[in-house]
């Protein structure tokens, strides 16, 4: 296989894994833990969850940079 390819090929199964070990969390803590929803008024918890969120975030974004910015 050519490296460029093998080298798109790696940029891609990256991005795949590193989004659904995104999803996965969030949806773990966020959903099955109830952090994501508020009942009634916020509690901390959401508070703390919302705020990993948008950390995690910026984290993933910076990270899809990264990994694209270079040329294959």
């Amino acid at each position: 296989m050519e490296p460029e390819v093998q080298e798109f090929l790696k940029r891609i199964a990256q991005t795949v894994s590193v989004s659904l070990l995104f999803f996965l969390f969030h949806m773990t803590v966020g959903l099955y833990l109830n952090w994501a929803f508020f009942e009634g008024s916020p509690h901390i918890g959401n508070i703390i969850y919302y705020l990993i969120f948008l950390i995690t975030l910026a984290g993933l974004i910076y990270f899809y940079y990264w990994l694209w910015k270079g040329k294959l």
